[in-house]
């Protein structure tokens, strides 16, 4: 499969062993870190770091960033963006004023590797960093906190709430960073976001990256920023070019046959498996598992503990196969993947070139297989017009396709499909929960409205609301 060695030198923030001359659309292959007004304790970081020479969106941003300006700044996954921002904030950051720096990251997962990222860089400063995230303590958290880190990296959800504890303030915050602002303004995170970026004060620098930006998003963003730059150094092509990609016909409930058919006669070296539900996710790790493959699982719903040791495993070459929801998307920074599978095709066009981008990382080549319904052709174009380019089929002619089931249920709109029979939920249990008094007749619903055909079965889970003493440090 052409796959290079797991062990190969990663290339953050600047290149692998000989990447910049194989590789020229990603690497500033005439320019060193030394040439872009970096001082000398960062510089001495990314030289312990084995890395001489930027990626093109370090070489653009960083120099943009020292001037004081606003950024937004675009390109692909694997090219190093992270240190693009965050060695501005190591050079910048007074090491004397606490929560002077505020980076925003979409999942937990990628705040924990920015902030690890960002620590192992500035080794020889004295610029502290620390994170604020949900699913650990919130003692812990506090107590870490009291310290008053300079930069502080978290997610939107527990920022607010320590602010509101009193535990975290925005009184001092001079730089703002949004990573995966693409991801960070749209509906789900728009309003914290708002709120987060009205509290810090006006007189500050912001800083927005991503690897896909859509003109709407744009917008939206350049009204949190004074007159922005705009830096884009590769778009969804540069990610195209680099990654082996290809489609699988499949009928749906074929589609585990055929991962396992791809897993155990390819055997690629590390694979992410992405679905687009959490059960999905559990239902397939324990499929693979009954099967002999090696395979682990990340979602949302599992326990931070338990989601940091797999991605621990996954960055030290310890797994061969990970099925993740696209949580993990934005948060997986492996060296040794060699191969994404889109067992569940999304729909959002852009969430294939995040999806895709976990491979192929600094250079590297890389492997992705989509697998496509029938009902999903629609989907698989409009990535294509994205991408601006066409995924080629991929046929396996020893792959034995099975009849239908005869408790197999057509798919929906968009691609979504699932079995009927006694496993499907006919009562809508939580209507029950919520009035217990309710007819019979009343408790029936109607499973196509509800997306995918799941019906909640209990109760949203309640917020938890400790009081902690509360001590700002200044």
């Amino acid at each position: 499969m052409n796959v290079l060695p797991m062990n190969e030198t990663s290339a953050r923030p600047g290149e692998s062993a000989n990447a910049p001359e194989k590789h020229p659309e990603i690497f500033e292959v005439d320019l060193t870190f030394d040439r872009l007004g970096l001082p000398d304790p960062v510089l001495r970081g990314i030289k312990e770091a084995g890395f001489e020479r930027p990626t093109l969106i370090q070489a653009k941003l960083i120099p943009v960033a020292l001037a004081g300006r606003d950024v937004l700044g675009q390109a692909k996954t694997g090219t190093g963006k992270t240190a693009a921002f965050g060695l501005p904030l190591l050079a910048m950051c007074d090491p004397a004023v606490p929560f002077q720096a505020l980076v925003l990251a979409p999942t937990r997962e990628l705040a924990v590797q920015i902030a690890d990222e960002l620590s192992e860089l500035g080794r020889h400063g004295k610029v502290t960093v620390d994170t604020i995230m949900g699913g650990e303590r919130i003692k812990a958290q506090a107590s870490r906190l009291r310290k008053g880190a300079n930069i502080i990296v978290g997610t939107p959800g527990r920022v607010m709430d320590m602010a509101q504890r009193k535990l975290y303030h925005f009184d001092n915050v001079k730089f703002t960073v949004l990573d995966e602002v693409d991801r960070m303004l749209d509906i789900g995170f728009r309003e914290d976001i708002k709120r987060i970026l009205d509290r810090c004060p006006k007189e500050r620098q912001t800083i927005f990256v991503s690897a896909t930006i859509a003109g709407e998003i744009e917008k939206l963003a350049r009204r949190f920023m004074k007159e922005p730059e705009k830096i884009v150094t590769s778009g969804a092509s540069l990610t195209v070019n680099l990654v082996e990609q290809h489609y699988l016909a499949v009928q749906p409930w074929d589609k585990k046959k055929l991962l396992l058919h791809l897993l155990t006669h390819e055997e690629p070296a590390m694979t992410i498996v992405f679905c687009r539900l959490k059960k999905s996710v559990d239902m397939l790790a324990k499929y693979l598992g009954e099967k002999g493959i090696d395979v682990h699982a990340i979602h949302g719903d599992m326990r931070q503990g338990k989601r940091n040791r797999v991605m621990k495993d996954l960055r030290s070459g310890q797994l061969t196969v990970l099925v993740a929801s696209d949580l993990a998307s934005r948060g997986i920074d492996a060296e040794g993947v060699s191969h994404v599978i889109n067992y569940d095709l999304p729909e959002d066009p852009d969430l294939y070139v995040h999806r895709i981008g976990r491979t192929a990382r600094a250079g590297r080549h890389g492997v992705a297989w989509s697998f496509v319904t029938p009902q999903q052709g629609g989907l698989l174009t409009q990535i294509e017009h994205l991408i601006n380019r066409e995924v080629p089929k991929l046929d396996y002619p020893d792959f034995v396709a099975s009849p239908k089931p005869d408790t197999w249920r057509d798919e929906m709109p968009g691609g979504q499909s699932f079995p009927t029979g006694p496993e499907q939920p006919k009562v809508n249990r939580y209507a029950a929960a919520v009035n217990p008094d309710l007819p019979p007749a009343a408790e029936q619903v109607d499973v196509s409205r509800f997306p995918g055909g799941i019906v909640p079965t209990k109760l949203p889970p309640k917020r938890m609301m400790g009081r902690i003493p509360s001590t700002r440090p200044r």
